[in-house]
């Protein structure tokens, strides 16, 4: 039994370190990644089974712990009036909507000039 499981461990163990080093570093939930890999050489078969469950984070998502410092995982604008393309499609909604009211007086002038019956 030993003979099976122990290349088993030793492959999760692998799997788990190069996952770690390889993952982007905002991905990484709760510890820094050296705490990550400490901890599963430290615990060969929880490690790796507590690193896939809890400190992996999925694509897409940023997650940040205290060692990283208050700007981590925060990558742009903080609020919408930071953001150069929110307030680029609120200029370009302002003149869209300018443009409706002007076409719209426009129509109505011209509405006015038919004749009645």
């Amino acid at each position: 039994m030993v003979k099976v499981l122990a290349p088993i461990v030793i492959l999760l163990v692998i799997f788990a370190v190069v996952d770690i080093a390889a993952i982007e570093r905002r991905r990484v939930r709760f510890l820094p990644k050296i705490a990550w890999i400490v901890l599963v050489f430290v615990l060969p078969i929880a490690g790796p089974l507590i690193w896939f469950i809890v400190g992996r984070g999925r694509p897409g998502e940023t997650t940040s712990h205290p060692a990283d410092g208050p700007r981590s995982g925060r990558r742009g604008p903080v609020a919408p009036d930071d953001d150069p393309d929110f307030l680029g499609r609120l200029n370009r909604d302002q003149e869209q909507e300018e443009r409706i009211r002007e076409l719209e007086k426009r129509l109505s002038e011209l509405g006015d000039d038919t004749p009645e019956k």
